[in-house]
């Protein structure tokens, strides 16, 4: 099998480094650190994360999503409760997210359990966004099947005119999602391949951290 990139493009990692005697104890602060500098680096999407469910019997499906809130507790999301995520996540509530930043050479992993934000995070959530990105909560049966791209901007038009002189209000099938780390995977991208991974995991009352090999 050919590689798919002439071995010439091939990138070495140069711009970091995790020093062991610089980690916190606690994940939370790192990806506080990590977040922080992806958002003023002005890296191209850094609140973008790749999530990862699956069915009670495993099959698993992936997709993009935003972060749109973190604190000690968890990462915070929000979606359709109706979508294909949204039905897994109600069948199996293990769930994991990827965080890839290529300009800095990082990427985080972090797993654990799913659970509904409150209502009232997520009316605050769902008041806070602009008004089309409401009305097209509205009238998306997100991951059902639909005729036509026309179909669906008659939806959205039909709805924003109802809607031109009242108050939005979120529906039900539409909410956030918290997930809980019982895991987090911080990974630096170093020379020749021997790349820095440092795990924590949620064990017994307490992080526990371990370097990984490459």
């Amino acid at each position: 099998m050919r590689p798919v990139l002439p071995l010439k493009n091939r990138k070495e990692y140069k711009t970091g480094a995790l020093d062991d005697d610089k980690l916190p104890w606690i994940p939370s602060v790192l990806f506080e650190q990590w977040l922080s500098h992806a958002l003023h680096s002005k890296v191209e999407e850094p609140l973008a994360m790749h999530l990862a469910t699956s069915t009670l019997k495993g099959k698993p499906s992936t997709r993009i999503v935003l972060l749109r809130g973190f604190t000690g507790k968890g990462l915070a999301f929000y979606t359709n409760y109706e979508s294909r995520k949204g039905k897994e996540i109600a069948e199996n509530p293990y769930a994991s997210v990827t965080f890839f930043w290529p300009a800095l050479e990082r990427q985080i992993r972090v797993e654990g359990k799913i659970l509904k934000t409150t209502p009232e995070d997520t009316d605050r959530y769902f008041d806070s966004r602009p008004r089309d990105s409401r009305i097209a909560a509205l009238i998306s049966k997100q991951s059902n099947k639909i005729p036509s791209r026309t179909y669906l901007e008659k939806l959205f038009q039909d709805k924003k005119e109802e809607l031109s002189k009242r108050e939005i209000k979120r529906p039900d099938y539409w909410g956030g999602y918290l997930l809980i780390p019982d895991l987090y995977e911080f990974w630096q991208g170093r020379p020749h391949r021997l790349n820095d991974r440092v795990q924590y995991i949620f064990e017994n009352g307490k992080w526990h951290k371990a370097r990984l090999a490459p």
